[in-house]
Parts: structure tokens; sequence; C-alpha cells
């Protein structure tokens, strides 16, 4: 199995950027979502991804924008994917996809159905799994459901997300077989501040679940 990536999200400022990508990133995440504790101004973000190498990529996170605003947006920053976070339909990701990279996020509970990806299936390049929590778009540091993330990631490009620490993502990692984990709040001091200590083992964690892939 290829090497299990890492994107670490809810990206606010050029020194959690570098030490990131420093560790081993493969992706960064921005957030524009208005309601976020990790939202960032279209400008301060811009402002990092011109310090980043061309091979990070760069993720932008929007919350049921209209596709026009989703696109513009992303050429305005210079993102390299769009991760559409919010309710938003196949028609939206359709239409970014015609420009960039797109990535679907589902809220995965015990009721979710596999099915529901299949409308979206192809336009997007992953699907990301976030826990599930009335009223909340991601970033609670809830776990996800990682059964049914197990399951989809046997046929589908799963991004893995939603309560990832340094202390399971290693057994995750393990479990679910996923394409990418993805974390903000696991590794953070505050949010939208990462903490230098939670990065490092992080990393370290998944580098020791990837040596056993």
């Amino acid at each position: 199995m290829p090497r299990v990536r890492v994107k670490i999200c809810g990206i606010t400022n050029l020194a959690d950027a570098k030490l990131a990508v420093d560790l081993g990133a493969d992706a960064l995440g921005f957030n524009f979502y208005e309601k976020s504790v990790r939202n960032i101004s279209p400008a301060d973000a811009y402002k990092i991804i011109r310090a980043l190498p061309e091979k990070i990529e760069a993720a932008g996170v929007f919350v049921n924008w209209s596709p026009e605003a989703v696109i513009a947006l992303a050429r305005a920053v210079d993102l390299d994917t769009v991760q559409l976070h919010g309710d938003e339909p196949p028609a939206t990701a359709r239409a970014a996809a015609k420009f960039f990279k797109v990535t679907r996020a589902f809220r995965v509970g015990k009721d979710f159905r596999l099915a529901s990806l299949g409308p979206f299936q192809s336009s997007v390049r992953a699907f990301l799994f976030d826990a599930a929590k009335s009223g909340e778009y991601g970033g609670t540091g809830h776990r996800t459901d990682w059964t049914i993330a197990r399951r989809a990631a046997k046929t589908h490009r799963i991004i893995l997300a939603g309560g990832l620490t340094p202390e399971n993502v290693a057994e995750a990692i393990l479990y679910v077989r996923p394409h990418t984990v993805d974390v903000a709040s696991g590794i953070e001091s505050r949010p939208g501040k990462k903490d230098r200590a939670k990065l490092r083992q992080f990393f370290a964690e998944v580098s020791r679940a990837n040596a056993q892939l």
C-alpha cells in the first residue's frame, strides 16, 4: 500500500505552515468558513501559500459558497484543491472540478450511507470523512466512524479527519487504510495555533504506522 499522506488543516500563520512542511506535510488546509475559529482571510492565506514549496498542496475549505465564489477565491489565492465542506450539491463540485481538484467532505455518523458518494464520484478527487455533530461543519474534535471509513477506503480515495490526535492516528491508519489523514484541533495549543510538540509527535506516529503498512 502507498504511504498515507498528511494534511494539516486550519493553518492561520506562516510559522505553523513552515513547521508542518518541514515535518513532512503533503498538504495544508486554509479555512474560509466565516464561522470557523480557524478562519483565515484570503489575503493572509495568499501570503502563506506564496511562501510554500510548489510540491505542497494548498487546499481551501468552503462551506455552502456558490460555485462562482469558490472558483474566484481559489484562483485569487492560488489554491490547488477546493474542499467543499458544507451541503454543496454535485453541481458545485462539477463546476469547481473544471479548474481545480475537488474534495467533497461528508459528516459521517452510524446512519451514513456510502451511496451518498455516488453523485459526486465523477467530479471529485477524494472524499473527506469528518465527524457528524449537529449544527457543525467540522473542526469539532469528535471522532469519525472508523468502521464506515474503512469500508469506503476499500473502493474510494478517503481522507480521514475528525478527532485524530498523536495518540490515535497510528491506530486509525492501520485500521482504516485511508489515502490521507487530516488533522486540525488534535495538534493545537489553542484554535488556529499548532502545538509544536504535538505536531512532531503526530508525524512520528504517522511514520510508524506507514512503516507497518
